[in-house]
């Protein structure tokens, strides 16, 4: 980066997989090795590990399993957690999400990493689920949290003012401590505003991954509604199964929406920008989010969104102003919003040129960037 001052140190970031990290933070670590920084990051490999090592990342292959409740895999993952941070010994470690944050803190007091970003994607499947599982973790992972967000060399970052609030005065911690940095962003011109297809019929859109918690089922039941109203719309779901989420939509499901045609299933895309240049409508009708990087896409594709009034969605919906936002877990109230936008062509129109103007303005990945490497300089400082 040009006129940057340089940032001098070893970096490592964990990561649950190599996909999410190049769809989320890879542009993070070659902005941090632009600045000078000797970037790794430890992931499960699948098809992006080439993606990663051309971009001048190393690469540190783990076998990791989210939402894994067996004792011994657990760890054993700790012991190559600890043995990583051994062999790399990082300036910095930056853990990605609540599950690594629990056990990458662990494997860093152990290793004796002395700074830490502890990066929380959101509250995850313990805070936002009301299911008897999340109930009877919900106590363990706060009282593991007390003590892994306290290090004297740890920062924490969190995607929305809700989770600040919640981290802060949950665990008492010191707001400097806490970094609020809004999401991944987005690539205003990957991502460009794009003309609307014709309609009928009207296409409404959820990307994301196939599980309860996403409003998945919400969305096809709002869909499901509206047709009976024979309003012209389509239903799209754009992303893949996560069988390793306790809340998983199951493959047969979905395909047994598909055959009936209240929406159509299209699996997990590489081609996000074509999804939306067919699509007329972004929808999330989820229960909590961190910062969701689907919507932030659609935004600077000039789509309106609808979107649950939750944590993280509301960072990116003006109600009234580039979409709507709905009560979680209501697909009548997520049915009456996307009447409004699938019968009101300029309203569509406007609200997409809102969503694409407060991209520009408030999550370029360009803005992420330098605020992430602002707080590693800091760190380094210290």
């Amino acid at each position: 980066m040009e006129g940057e001052r340089a940032i001098v140190g070893r970096l490592l970031f964990l990561v649950n997989e190599d996909r999410y990290f190049c769809s989320h933070r890879l542009h993070l670590a070659i902005a941090a090795k632009e600045r000078g920084m000797d970037v790794y990051v430890a992931t499960r490999v699948d098809r992006h590990g080439e993606q990663i090592e051309k971009a001048g990342i190393k690469l540190i292959p783990i076998d990791f399993r989210r939402g894994s409740l067996s004792l011994g895999k657990n760890l054993k993952l700790l012991k190559t957690l600890v043995g990583v941070y051994r062999q790399v010994r990082p300036d910095i470690v930056h853990h990605v999400s609540l599950q690594l944050v629990i056990y990458g803190g662990l494997a860093a007091r152990i290793a004796g990493v002395s700074r830490v970003v502890n990066a929380l994607t959101g509250m995850g499947f313990v805070f936002s689920s009301s299911s008897r599982k999340a109930a009877l973790l919900r106590p363990w992972v706060r009282l593991a949290l007390r003590y892994l967000l306290t290090g004297k060399g740890d920062y924490i970052i969190v995607q929305n003012i809700d989770d600040f609030a919640f981290i802060t005065q949950t665990f008492g911690i010191d707001s400097e401590r806490v970094a609020l940095i809004r999401g991944a962003g987005v690539n205003p011109v990957q991502f460009s505003a794009l003309p609307f297809p014709e309609p009928p019929p009207v296409v409404v859109s959820l990307v994301g991954r196939m599980v309860e918690d996403k409003g998945v089922r919400e969305f096809v039941e709002a869909v499901r509604l509206l047709k009976e109203k024979g309003l012209p719309i389509k239903g799209i779901l754009v992303g893949d199964e996560d069988p390793e989420n306790p809340v998983h939509i199951s493959r047969e499901r979905l395909l047994a929406w598909h055959r009936e045609g209240i929406v159509e299933w299209w699996g997990p895309r590489e081609d996000i920008p074509e999804v939306w240049a067919q699509s007329h409508i972004a929808v999330l009708p989820s229960y909590r989010e961190g910062l969701p990087k689907a919507l932030l896409e659609a935004a600077a594709c000039a789509r309106p969104i609808v979107a649950t009034d939750v944590p993280g969605c509301r960072e990116i919906v003006r109600d009234g102003e580039n979409g709507f936002l709905v009560h979680p877990k209501d697909a009548h109230d997520l049915a009456r919003a996307l009447k409004k936008l699938v019968e009101d062509e300029m309203l569509r129109e406007t609200m997409g040129a809102h969503a694409r103007r407060m991209v520009e303005q408030e999550f370029s990945d360009a803005r992420v960037q330098q605020e992430t490497m602002a707080l590693y300089a800091r760190m380094l400082a210290e």
